[in-house]
């Protein structure tokens, strides 16, 4: 595991900070590669009875750098965008499985949310079980203004959680929306001016119930929803393989960087 996750675990309670906040944790490769290690360690330590999530600084997490979708739309091959049809976690490619493994943990997760959640950082958020937010957070399903779609599980939770024309002109638009609308749409599970403090209170009370017991029901409540994940996965990753470096997201990209409006060609798909 490298710098960019601070871990403590106490009590049974796994505190986990994104830390890198210089850049209101931007999901760069070596934040990818931290969050994988970390999830397969939580994963084999019995002794661990729910997960805490949250980030250092201004923010949860401001989705991916952006640094690294112009070097992919360049044709660069940089984790995790090295080759997206790869089945490198079970039904998962590797940017998948970052979002995904916390719903595969057999423990409780919790994503205590501030300032921002756009991207893969409001899919982070998604893969939590529960979803506690500050007020004045923001959140944006962004990918359609790079020319993308969301490709890290997202179009699998979010499914579950709102209904279906919200989660469609939230994605079509890319707009951004408040912790009051993400509460009343379904993506978060309550307001809480703390909600790293309001995290860790219901961790320790999820804590102090049987862990046979918690683990049974994270396993019958994923049973509901994992029915068609492995072809709805699947399928993200075709839509956003032949989206990244095609002419109009090359465009999506230069457009946004040089604060002009894009000149898109006619779709022929």
């Amino acid at each position: 595991m490298n710098d960019r996750i601070r871990l403590t675990i106490t009590d049974g309670i796994a505190n986990l900070r994104l830390n890198r906040a210089d850049k209101m944790n931007a999901l760069d490769p070596e934040m990818f590669t931290a969050i994988a290690e970390t999830g397969a360690r939580l994963k084999e330590d019995a002794a661990v009875r729910v997960v805490v999530i949250s980030g250092e600084g201004r923010a949860f997490c401001a989705g991916l750098d952006i640094e690294r979708i112009v070097a992919t739309t360049e044709g660069r091959s940089i984790l995790p965008f090295a080759d997206l049809t790869k089945r490198t976690h079970g039904f998962a490619n590797f940017a998948q499985h970052i979002i995904w493994l916390w719903r595969e943990l057999p423990v409780p997760v919790i994503a205590a949310v501030h300032g921002v959640a756009f991207g893969g950082g409001f899919q982070l958020a998604l893969g939590a079980d529960l979803r506690y937010v500050a007020p004045g957070t923001k959140f944006s399903i962004v990918e359609a203004k790079w020319g993308l779609v969301p490709d890290m599980a997202g179009t699998q939770l979010m499914r579950h959680l709102a209904r279906e024309d919200v989660v469609r002109e939230l994605t079509y638009t890319a707009r951004v929306f408040s912790a009051e609308e993400a509460l009343a749409y379904g993506f978060a599970t309550r307001l809480e001016a703390n909600p790293l403090a309001a995290a860790i209170a219901t961790a320790r009370e999820i804590a102090g119930r049987s862990p046979d017991a918690i683990r049974a029901i994270k396993r019958l409540l994923n049973d509901a929803v994992t029915s068609d994940v492995a072809a709805g996965l699947a399928t993200e990753t075709e839509e956003q393989r032949k989206l990244l470096g095609s002419p109009n997201q090359i465009e999506a990209v230069r457009a946004n960087l040089e604060k002009r409006a894009p000149r898109f060609l006619d779709s022929v798909s």
